[in-house]
């Protein structure tokens, strides 16, 4: 199975080659992709460097494109597809039906995938994009069980990959509101989610509080650290309970599952995190390329202690499982 790894910077992104990332996924400087935070992502320049290194090492290097495009913005979309294409990267992951058709009709040469920000959940969704965009690989949403992973698999003629660690969303992806209703900007527009402009920390009588676009989102004493204002992973009151109203701060690892997502035909294994550090993406890359040279010597799978890097130190299966059914 392909090991698809993220990287925010060069650096991240030698560090996740050098750590065993049969693939790499990045993303350009701007907001064409969902993660368009200040001090990540590549120049053009730096795109061409990383893609002739990792290149160099047998690794491939896919591109994020997949923000949806501005009514009359589009010029800097196709841009980026030109620029990808120009570099020499290995496919370009796309979310924007509009966008699939000019990279298709244009760049008819550059490899296609299909972002999870698409939200294709079903064989006819993800066969409709196949036969008509030529798109080779489909990032499953991660609202599926392994059974129903399985069964798409019997029904369409292209790869898929799923996430197996990193941060979870509650929403279908591509289709979260939350961030733009706070702040007017979101991942699917703009490449920001809960993004730090909007952000701010006040301290209020004992406490501090941690404010999205005006909203409390967690509120702490003062002598204890203050987690940053996600807007779906804050602390809020519903009639009389506090709490996590709705997402708990927990990571998905879906290692032991790794046997099952194979047997259920999925090619490629992805994880989260081009906002990670270096030092966080090499140790989850080595951990999970020792899992799948495991699986593929038929060894049992080592299961490397990593739950100091997952969200609040808690990890789940998230829906590949769907224990609340």
């Amino acid at each position: 199975m392909e090991l698809v790894c993220p990287a925010g910077t060069p650096a991240a992104l030698r560090a996740a080659v050098e750590a065993g990332a049969h693939a790499v996924y990045c993303g350009f400087s701007d907001e064409t992709n969902a993660r368009n935070f200040p001090g990540l992502n590549f120049s053009t320049e730096e795109l061409t460097a990383a893609v002739a290194g990792a290149h160099k090492r047998g690794a491939k290097v896919l591109v994020a494109l997949n923000t949806f495009p501005r009514a009359g913005a589009e010029k800097l979309w196709h841009q980026r597809l030109a620029d990808a294409e120009a570099a020499g990267v290995d496919a370009v992951i796309l979310a924007d039906i509009g966008l699939l058709d000019y990279a298709a009709t244009h760049h008819p040469k550059l490899r296609r995938h299909l972002s999870v920000q698409a939200a294709a959940s079903n064989p006819d969704a993800i066969n409709f994009y196949a036969e008509t965009f030529d798109v080779k690989r489909v990032v499953l949403p991660r609202v599926l069980t392994v059974q129903e992973i399985a069964a798409i698999n019997k029904e369409i003629n292209v790869e898929t990959e799923a996430f197996v660690f990193g941060g979870l969303c509650v929403m279908a992806e591509g289709r979260c509101a939350l961030s733009s209703y706070a702040t007017g900007l979101s991942p699917n527009m703009n490449g920001v989610c809960s993004p730090a402009s909007h952000v701010v920390y006040a301290e209020e009588g004992p406490d501090l509080a941690a404010k999205l676009g005006g909203f409390t989102i967690h509120r702490t004493p003062k002598d204890q650290p203050a987690p940053y204002p996600t807007l779906c992973k804050g602390c809020f009151t519903s009639g009389e309970q506090t709490g996590h109203v709705f997402e708990d701060p927990v990571s998905l690892d879906a290692r032991h599952l790794i046997p099952a997502l194979a047997k259920a035909g999925v090619t490629a294994l992805k994880i989260e995190g081009r906002q990670r550090s270096r030092a966080y993406v090499a140790e989850v890359v080595r951990a999970f390329r020792a899992a799948t040279d495991a699986l593929a010597e038929g060894r049992d799978l080592p299961l490397a202690e990593l739950a100091r890097l997952t969200e609040g130190q808690q990890a789940t299966a998230g829906a590949y499982a769907k224990t609340w059914r």
